[in-house]
C-alpha cells in the first residue's frame, strides 16, 4: 500500500509538470532598470514559442501567456536586449522582476550633403535620385521578384528561379522549413507587427527565425531584392519580404 501511495503521487507530480508545461498561463513581470532601479515602460516582450508579444506599462508591468521553458524576448532602444526563460518559480510565484542594462552609445558624425537645386520642377526633378525599384509579377507565384535601377540583373535571376527551381532559395529554406513556418503566427500578433515596424536593427527578425542577423541581407539578395529595399525597410517589411520569399520558393519546389 506504501509503494502504491508513493506512486501514485509519482505520477500526480508527473502529470502536474506536464501540464504546466503544455498548458499556457498568465505570468507577470516587472521591467525596471539595473541602473537607476526605476520602471521601465514601453519595453518589448516577445514569447519566441507561442510567437505572442506585449508591452510594458508605465510601471513597468506586463502580462504575457506562456508555459514552463518558454522563451521570452524582451527589448527596447537604449538599452541591451535580454532573452529568459519561463521557469517553475516564475509560474508559482506568478511574477518576477527583470532588470534591463542601458546601452553605452556612441553618436557618430551625420553628413548632410545638400541638393543643388535651381527652382525649375523640370531640372531639380532630374536632380533628386528616384528609387525606381519593383516586382515583375509572375503567372503561379503570389509575388513577383524586384528589378529596377538597384537590381539590375532581376530579370536573368527570375528566369533563372522559373527555369531552373533548385536554385539558391533552395541552399536558405531547404534547411529553415521549421523557423519559417513561425512567419504565419508572427503576423497575427499586432504587438509583434508594431514592434517590428518600429525597428530596423533586424535584431528581433533574427531572434524570431533563429538565425544570424547578418544573413538576412543574404537572404534577401537571394530573393532578388534590390540593396535599397534592403537597408532601408524596417523590420516588418524585411519579415513580410522573407514571408513571401518563402512562399514563391515552395511554390517553386512544387
Amino acid at each position: 500500500m506504501r509503494y502504491f501511495v508513493v506512486f501514485f503521487f509519482f505520477i500526480a507530480s508527473f502529470l502536474h509538470l506536464a501540464a504546466q508545461e503544455i498548458s499556457p498561463q498568465t505570468i507577470s513581470g516587472n521591467i525596471i532598470s539595473f541602473d537607476t532601479k526605476m520602471a521601465v515602460a514601453g519595453a518589448n516582450i516577445i514569447n519566441l514559442n507561442k510567437v505572442v508579444g506585449t508591452q510594458t506599462s508605465n510601471l513597468g508591468y506586463f502580462e504575457l501567456r506562456a508555459s514552463l521553458n518558454d522563451t521570452l524576448h524582451i527589448s527596447l532602444l537604449g538599452f541591451n536586449s535580454l532573452t529568459v526563460r519561463v521557469t517553475n518559480d516564475w509560474i508559482k510565484n506568478k511574477t518576477t522582476t527583470i532588470q534591463l542594462t542601458e546601452k553605452a552609445i556612441a553618436l557618430e558624425e551625420v553628413i548632410i550633403i545638400p541638393y543643388k537645386l535651381t527652382g525649375y520642377l523640370e531640372v531639380d526633378s532630374k536632380l533628386i535620385p528616384i528609387n525606381e525599384n519593383y516586382r515583375y509579377s509572375i503567372s503561379g507565384l503570389p509575388q513577383g521578384y524586384e528589378a529596377g535601377q538597384y537590381s539590375p540583373g532581376a530579370f536573368g535571376k527570375v528566369l533563372g528561379s522559373i527555369f531552373n527551381p533548385a536554385d539558391a532559395l533552395y541552399n536558405f529554406f531547404g534547411n529553415k522549413n521549421k523557423e519559417l513556418r513561425k512567419l504565419k503566427s508572427m503576423k497575427k500578433d499586432d504587438t509583434v507587427r508594431n514592434l517590428l515596424a518600429s525597428k530596423f536593427d533586424r535584431e528581433t527578425v533574427a531572434v524570431l527565425l533563429g538565425i544570424d542577423k547578418n544573413e538576412i541581407p543574404e537572404i534577401m539578395a537571394r530573393c532578388n531584392y534590390s540593396e535599397s529595399f534592403i537597408r532601408t525597410a524596417n523590420d516588418l517589411q524585411i519579415l513580410d519580404a522573407i514571408s513571401d520569399c518563402y512562399e514563391e520558393y515552395r511554390i517553386l519546389k512544387k
